[in-house]
Formats: C-alpha cells, structure tokens, sequence
C-alpha cells in the first residue's frame, strides 16, 4: 500500500469544506490588533520610591513633559509557502491509497515473507489479527470494529509473532492437493478475427524495397497472426493456441486440426447454445502440433458479410473458459450488427446490448479469462460499448493501423497473466469511508479478476462528519489490505498488509511533499471511470480542482519530469469532457482509446518517461483536432 499523503486529513470534506474544526491551529501566521489608543496606558506609581536626593541638579522639564512613544510589535514571522494554502481552498481529497496489485500478487518476487497457514479474523469486519493487534487474557478487540474476539493465546503468538510495529505483509498459503495443480504453460490464446466485407478497405504501404502497395485490413491480420504464430511457438511452444472468425456466421476452427464448427442464423441469438457448443469444442492440442494447421487457416480466410461480433466474443470466452488465465484477442473494423449484442438495431434495445456485453465481461472474470480489443483507425467500432470487455476483465484497448497491427497483437498476446480470481478487501477504522465507491462503511471489497504485470488499483477514503473528532483523538489510524487469489499454478493465496498512518487536519498539510505518483494515477482513473459511466460535469469539476492543485505545488517547488505527464493526463481528459456537449453524448471510438487506457493508468518510473511522455502529446493533440 501506498498512500498519497503521509497522514490522514479527517476534516476533509466531499467539497474541499471543513467537516469540523477540531484540532490546535499550528499554522504559522502572526494577527497583529492594530492599538486604537494614542498613548500606553501610564505606569501605576511606586509606592516605595526614594525621594530625588537635592544634590542633583534639576531637569530641564518634567518627564510628564516627554512624547511618549508606543513600543514597537515584533515583525510578523513571514509565512511559509509550504503552509500558506487556505484552509481546505484545494479542493481535492488527498486521502489516496494506490495499490499494486500487479507486484503484490507476483510471490515469487517476495521470497522472504513469513508464510502462515490461515489467518485469525475478526468475527464482525473479517480484518485479521495483525503487528497492531493487542490480545489480553485471550480477548482481542478489533482495532477496525471494535468488536470483541475470543481468541487462543498460543495462535496470536504465532501470527502476531515479534513482528509488533507499525507494518506487516504476511502470505497465507493453505495446504495444497494434488488436484489443485496445474500446467503453467496450459493457457490459451483465442484469435477472434472480424472477416466481414469491410475488411475488404485497403490502406497505401511502403513495402521494404520502397515500393508502394495496396494492404487491405484482413491481410494486416493474416501477416500479423502468422508472425504471432510464429512467435508463439518460439517463446511458449506448450501454449494452445485457437482461431474463431466472424461475418454473418461464428466458425470455430479451434487449434485447426479438426472439422470447424459453424454456428449461424438463430443460434446467434441463444446465448446458452453458443456457449455450449463452443464449450464442447475440444482444443487438445498446443502450439507446437499444430503451427502448420493454424497457418494454412489463418492464410484461407476470406472476407464477406456482417460482422457477429457479439456472438464470436462469446464463444471465443466460452472456448478459453477451461484454462484460467487465457485470453481472447477480438480484432475488428465495424459495429456489430447481427446476432447478440447487435448495436445498429433500432434505439430501444441499445440497454439489452449493453446488458449483453456487461454480463459477458463478468462471466469471463469468473471464467479467468482476459478480453483485449483492437479496431483499426477511420473506423466506428463503438469502442466505448465493446471496450467494456477489455475495461471488466483486464485487458487492452487500442486503434491499430495496418503497420502497427503485428506488433500490437504480438504484445497482447504475450504470456502474463499473474494471477486469477482476484479479490481485494480494504479496511479502515470504524467511520471512515469510500467516496466514489458502492459501500458507505469502513470496509471495501473489489473483485478484480485477472491481473497482469504492472496493474495498480487506486482508492479515496475519508471520515464521516461525525467521527472526525474521535479519529482525530486517536492520533494514528489502521489499514489493513487482504489480497486473495490464485497463482498461475492454481495455489490459493492470501497476503495481508496492515500498516498504520498517523492523522492531521487540512490546514497542515504540506503540499509540496504529496506523493504525486499516487495521486496522478488516481486522478486519471477516477476521471476516466466518470467519464465513461456518463458522469461529464463530475469529471469536469474534478479536473479543474486537480488542476488548480497542480498549478500551485508548481509554485512551492519545481515539477519532476515525470510528475508532468501526470499533468498531461490531466489536461488530455479535459479536451476529451470538454468535447462532450451533453452525458447521453457517446465518446468516438478515439477517445474511448485514450479514456479505458487512463482507467488502468500506472505510475511513470523514469526508464519509460520520454516515451510515454511523447505519446501523450500525440494523443492531446489528436484528441484538440477532433
């Protein structure tokens, strides 16, 4: 876990307002009262005072006689520009949790952590027993509810341990059976390739000897697969691979060593039937048999029809679904418009489409299977419906040109995957909570599903009006994180982070010491995930306050080369809302790309900065022409 602040601000409120003023005010200012009076108040008269001796000669006029001036004040201790913000004049929450999830759940990278068998939960909150858990005649209060817990001494021995402090990461790992094993290398990759007569269009080439040519769209993917294929059978020759196709008809080719299976006409409405055939569709074969069918198939393929993409989705997910941690590679250059999920109907059953495509992103996280989309630029995929596929499960979304295809297929379609049914519970301390999120408790649950190298998940929490006082009172605040799921092995894992973070108020927060990776990772992906549920005018009022913050740490110290493109995303977000007239407006296809890519926004290490930064500025720059 990584938080965006060192503290806990707990009088921050859903507007940037004080919740409540509690706390001394330590902010370093200096209120001169400006005197009224003319002249001091006179001394009082010293009772005890000797009389003047006669030998000394007389003043000159009477000390009643003198000008009395004030004493001057102190100067004011000039400010710090650290702690010159207004109270709480940013609106921006700044209690932000990032969680890597792509690192945490890779074990082999964390060798050294102690290994448990189960953890001890709480009954009420189900947090476990921790480094700051405290067990006293066998009773252990939970730091988290407050509810009390029976609890055998020798067991809180073993799992608090000396590990008494402030942070643990413990791995649980539950004994293994023999039927819980599994081949790393048995996965899928599902080619779902559109032949529809648009892919007929033809796009002008330089080939290698200089000359110019006429590629059309199906023949980028035939040269792109092949070259796949190729790869795939050098780097994980155990892999299975399949090919299904889709016009007006599914054909299911599998590994290409059997007789295709044909689904078309009213099949292509009857969810349970596609699933059940392609399910029964038998892939028994790994790459290494069977390069030479999947060539000879992919190079045969001819283009004609509509485009059954939902339909080909479906059972592309249905025939990956009996290996956990393949994938589904859907390649396309048109709506669909035929069969389940078919978007050119009239208006009234766009909700049924949607439905459609959501239930089937979710059966495919139970699945543990991943959706990446790919559509080809000039064309209107409604990116912003199908992409939900790749947003649910993990995956990719990209425009792709006929020479960019190869390689982007080839990086999608590369093994890793690290871990399936993945889930993520987030504690915190009675009264605080999760904006943005369904729960209004201290505790969050978020079923991730599959996760691949590099993913980060990002939270904003903070205290309900009414416990501001008592949170403040406690001077420290836990977390707790529990990140379930199963290896690429099928090992059932449990890692728990507990770690504590001390509290503060608004007016003290030093701005220039924000963690800005946190915070611009989350930024993106708040403001991306409002724009795609239709939420414009939240994602604008949030920009602008994130923006507005930017521009003043600006101020109090210079800006890192990588910490701008956090401020490039930000502005790319606000071209692409500020192009969106009214909710209901559905995003082009263009910048449904760039908005699902800023949903699964990672921080920027320095190895990458130059190019990731170069290629945001394409993208605000394709998104200003639109």
């Amino acid at each position: 876990m990584e938080f965006a602040c060192s503290h806990v601000v707990c009088n921050w409120g859903p507007d940037g307002e004080d919740v409540s003023q509690v706390g001394p005010d330590y902010e370093n200012r200096a209120l001169l009262k400006q005197q009224t009076d003319p002249l001091p108040p006179p001394l009082p008269p010293r009772r005890f005072r000797k009389p003047r001796p006669t030998s000394l000669p007389n003043l000159p006029f009477l000390t009643s006689q003198l000008s009395v001036t004030p004493l001057s004040l102190p100067p004011p201790v000039p400010p710090r520009l650290d702690l010159q913000e207004q109270e709480n004049r940013f609106k921006v929450n700044i209690n932000v949790v990032s969680l890597g999830v792509g690192k945490l759940a890779d074990i082999n990278q964390d060798a050294g952590l102690e290994n448990f068998q189960s953890p001890v939960i709480c009954g009420k909150c189900s947090a476990a027993l921790s480094c700051l858990s405290s067990v006293w005649k066998k009773l252990w209060v939970c730091e988290f509810c407050g509810y009390e817990n029976g609890v055998d001494e020798s067991l809180a021995q073993v799992c608090i341990g000396q590990r008494a402090g402030v942070r643990s990461d413990d791995l649980y790992l539950p004994g293994k059976s023999e039927d819980d094993y599994q081949n790393l290398e048995d996965t899928m990759v599902v080619f779902c390739v559109d032949i529809s007569g648009s892919m007929t269009v033809t796009t002008e080439v330089t080939s290698g000897n200089g000359s110019t040519v006429h590629v059309s769209r199906l023949e980028g993917i035939q040269d792109a697969l092949q070259r796949t294929l190729k790869f795939t059978l050098q780097q994980t020759p155990h892999r299975r691979v399949a090919l299904v196709t889709f016009n007006d008809e599914v054909v299911i080719y599998g590994d290409g060593t059997r007789t295709p299976l044909t689904i078309r006409d009213w099949a292509l409405v009857d969810y349970e039937h596609i699933w059940k055939q392609a399910v029964g569709y038998s892939v028994p074969h790994c790459i290494a048999e069977t390069y030479q069918h999947l060539t000879q198939r992919v190079k045969e393929l001819r283009e004609n029809g509509a485009t059954a993409l939902g339909p080909a989705t479906l059972a592309s997910v249905a025939l990956a679904s009996k290996y956990p941690g393949s994938k589904v590679i859907l390649c396309t250059d048109g709506r669909a418009n035929i069969g389940l999920g078919d978007m050119e109907q009239a208006q009234s059953s766009s909700a049924d489409n949607s439905y459609f495509y959501r239930e089937l992103a979710l059966q495919a996280v139970q699945k543990g299977v991943i959706i990446s989309v790919m559509s080809f630029k000039g064309t209107d995929c409604r990116l912003a419906d199908i992409g939900r596929l790749a947003d649910v499960t993990g995956g990719r979304v990209n425009i792709v040109s006929i020479g960019t295809v190869a390689t982007e297929i080839q990086s999608i379609s590369e093994d890793n995957v690290l871990a399936t049914g993945v889930t993520a519970t987030l504690l915190a301390p009675d009264g605080v909570y999760f904006p943005y999120e369904d729960e209004h408790n201290h505790k969050l649950v978020r079923e991730i599903g599959n996760v691949t190298k590099g993913l980060e998940i990002t939270f904003e929490f903070a205290v309900k009006p009414d416990y501001v006082e008592f949170c403040f009172q406690r001077n420290t605040l836990p977390f707790q994180l529990q990140l379930t799921f199963k290896t690429r092995d099928q090992q059932k894992v449990t890692r728990i982070i507990t770690e504590q973070r001390p509290v503060t108020i608004s007016s003290q927060v030093l701005l220039g010491r924000l963690n800005m990776a946190v915070l611009g990772v989350y930024w993106a992906q708040l403001c991306a995930g409002l724009t795609v549920e239709g939420r414009v005018k939240e994602a604008r009022r949030q920009l602008a306050a994130q923006q507005n913050l930017l521009r003043h740490i600006s101020k109090l110290r210079p800006i890192q080369k990588e910490e701008s493109i956090y401020g490039n995303w930000m502005e790319t977000m606000t071209t692409i809302c500020g192009d969106m007239s009214t909710e209901s407006q559905v995003l082009s296809d263009e910048a449904a790309e760039v908005v699902y890519q800023m949903k699964r926004a990672s921080s920027i290490s320095s190895k990458c900065t130059a190019g990731k930064q170069k290629k945001t500025f394409v993208r605000k720059k394709a998104m200003e022409a639109m």
